[in-house]
């Protein structure tokens, strides 16, 4: 058994070697095709704005009779994910959450947040596809393997194997307990929960709007990453995407750095390693991490400046917090009579839902055209 390095030691190692990285990739920056780099960036960008157009017709079937922007919530989206690309621990999902509250008139947190569950359904069944691939190919580390590679976290974490098992039982067991919580103390919660999974009551507007979208974003995110991969010479092909898309399944499991930066990092330069020389590998793994964090966080950043009129995405986050907490005491407050009219109003939602959908289903039945926004 190999000898088991102090954390210390492995975080030094993986801070070094990332850095290494960086300077390999700013050393070599005349051999970048910047053609490439753009229009990769471009299709990332078309991939964002797709998804962004997805979850808006979800929300749009949780609340049929509410006016509200696209373009609050494509800025929402790239806030996000610029957010994380940038610092660790996925705040960016904060800033999601409240930022389309904050567009949609009356809505609620459960059903906003519910209503991000609908495109991951999507992607999970892509996910699972794509690390069978990777898996396959003779190039991509085993999960026991995981332990050998330069990234403190993911090393870390397979090799204490019984902790991550223990992290895993303990993070189950908090889901547990808060869903058996939740259930006997927040029948309202619940139903808006059911209120933003409403498009999936009806398949054919779920394929439609939701799924044919994604699929859409998967093509343009994979048109991004086999131009960068040219970008930086590593040379995009259709297999080399799918590893690229394998590594992303990894890195975004352990969210420790922004974007998984190190993860991906040390796996890339694994997978790669007989496609391209290792410093080539190198200087695409932390090259097209910081082409990709600086462009969304500068389109995220400018969202949230003119669109939501916040001066720094810390401002977002403590808005956010204040919200949360604010609704959550509202809740309370109407805790002890579930009859009353805050579960008539979940209701009320949920039926406005309901009905628009079997509206919808007459309509297509009697031969009527459905009017599209």
């Amino acid at each position: 058994m190999p000898s088991q390095l102090p954390l210390s030691a492995s975080v030094a190692k993986s801070v070094s070697s990332f850095f290494d990285a960086v300077g390999q990739f700013f050393s070599d920056l005349a051999a970048v095709h910047w053609l490439a780099l753009l229009v990769g960036l471009a299709f990332f960008g078309l991939n964002l704005t797709l998804r962004s157009r997805a979850f808006f017709h979800s929300l749009r079937a949780a609340y049929p009779s509410v006016r509200f922007q696209w373009r609050r919530v494509w800025g929402a989206y790239f806030a996000a994910v610029g957010f994380n690309n940038v610092v660790p621990a996925r705040g960016g999902d904060v800033i999601k959450l409240f930022l389309t509250k904050s567009s949609i008139p009356g809505s609620r947190y459960p059903t906003v947040a519910s209503a991000f569950f609908v495109e991951s359904i999507f992607d999970a069944t892509v996910g699972v596809l794509v690390l069978i691939f990777a898996f396959t190919q003779g190039v991509f580390p085993k999960p026991p393997d995981f332990s050998k590679l330069s990234s403190f976290d993911i090393s870390y974490l397979a090799t204490h194997f019984r902790l991550t098992l223990f992290l895993i039982t303990l993070l189950a067991v908090i889901g547990v307990v808060a869903f058996a919580v939740l259930s006997v103390k927040a029948r309202a919660f619940w139903v808006r929960v059911r209120q933003g999974l409403t498009i999936l009551t009806d398949k054919r507007r779920y394929l439609r709007e939701v799924a044919s979208l994604q699929v859409l974003a998967w093509l343009s995110r994979f048109a991004a990453f086999w131009f960068l991969l040219d970008a930086f010479r590593v040379g995009g092909s259709v297999k080399n995407v799918l590893l690229v898309f394998g590594v992303n399944q990894v890195a975004g499991a352990v969210p420790f750095t922004p974007g998984g930066a190190g993860v991906q990092q040390a796996l890339l330069v694994r997978v790669f390693a007989g496609a391209a020389s290792t410093t080539v590998v190198a200087a695409y793994s932390v090259g097209q991490q910081i082409a990709i964090a600086a462009f969304t966080a500068l389109v995220g950043l400018g969202a949230v400046v003119f669109l939501f009129r916040f001066r720094s995405f810390r401002e977002v986050i403590d808005a956010g917090r204040a919200s949360q907490s604010a609704e959550k005491e509202e809740e309370h407050g109407v805790e002890v009579d579930w009859e009353g009219f805050d579960q008539h109003a979940a209701d009320e939602d949920v039926a406005d839902a309901a009905d628009a959908a079997r509206r919808t289903r007459r309509l297509r039945a009697g031969g009527t055209r459905t009017r599209r926004y």
